[in-house]
């Protein structure tokens, strides 16, 4: 019973390496295709293959179609706006500041008093890694996008918590709706460079890591955690986009920087731990 409390969680962290892990592949792609290309890449191929697979037009779903309908939209602007973002500042950076939205959307539904701890220290890694940025590479542009992509992961947080019991096929509908949204500019920015199969073959992985399997996680942690664990669980992203960002960009932090990441993984395993022990009470 004890492992399957840990699934959720489980699924959570590990939709998080996935997404992160995407994001910084995703970067490869800017001088080729632009920020808006990549994510018409990401989403019009994601929502290809989760129509394929899950067909969801063979079976009535009980979600309600205003509902799903802003999770489409919600998707669509989340890319859209984290990838202008990444064409300003790292994509730690970036990650740093988005998540702020999670937690926003943790400090709104918490009733316990321990989850503002953890809160707080995310917080106080967002000062560190703006502090540290000995280099001058944070650009108010990026920030500015950072913030509304925000706004709206920490919508996705509440409004994919509605359309759980979807499952695969409300991930499916709902990438669907995100690609009619994100596709038009992407093709409008890249042109026919969208296309060439190298592009497309970079695009496929970015699809994988960064939707298809995130998302499908994402579905299945958003049905058995609440909206505040969830969403502090996710301030662990920094983290993890740090790493990748230095494994596949070559970007690097400072010392201040890595201690705000530091912060931000203390917030994370304090959430894990203390929620675990709610839920097997």
């Amino acid at each position: 019973m004890s492992s399957n409390r840990n699934l959720p969680f489980i699924a959570a962290f590990a939709g998080m390496i996935s997404v992160q892990s995407g994001a910084a592949f995703a970067k490869t792609l800017f001088p080729l295709v632009g920020s808006d290309g990549v994510a018409a890449l990401r989403l019009g191929i994601s929502a290809i293959v989760l129509l394929a697979i899950f067909r969801p037009w063979n079976r009535r779903s009980d979600i309600p179609w205003p509902s799903m309908m802003l999770y489409g939209v919600i998707l669509a602007l989340m890319n859209l706006l984290i990838y202008r973002a990444f064409s300003y500042i790292p994509v730690s950076i970036a990650i740093s500041i988005e998540v702020m939205g999670p937690l926003l959307a943790a400090l709104l539904t918490s009733r316990q008093k321990s989850d503002f701890l953890w809160i707080t220290l995310s917080a106080l890694a967002m000062v560190l890694l703006a502090a540290g940025d000995v280099k001058g590479e944070i650009d108010l542009r990026g920030v500015g996008f950072s913030l509304a992509a925000a706004m709206f992961w920490g919508l996705y947080v509440i409004i994919g918590r509605r359309v759980s019991g979807g499952g695969g096929r409300s991930v499916a509908i709902g990438m669907t709706i995100a690609a009619v949204i994100a596709v038009p500019p992407g093709v409008i920015q890249a042109g026919t460079a969208l296309f060439s199969p190298g592009v497309l073959l970079v695009g496929f992985s970015v699809a994988v890591l960064s939707s298809m399997l995130p998302f499908l996680l994402d579905m299945y942690a958003m049905r058995w955690l609440p909206s505040r664990v969830f969403g502090v669980l996710l301030s662990g992203s920094p983290a993890v986009s740090a790493i990748a960002g230095w494994l596949v960009l070559h970007e690097t932090l400072s010392l201040i920087q890595c201690a705000g990441i530091a912060c931000v993984m203390a917030a994370c395993a304090g959430c894990a731990l203390f929620s675990r022990q709610r839920t097997a009470s």
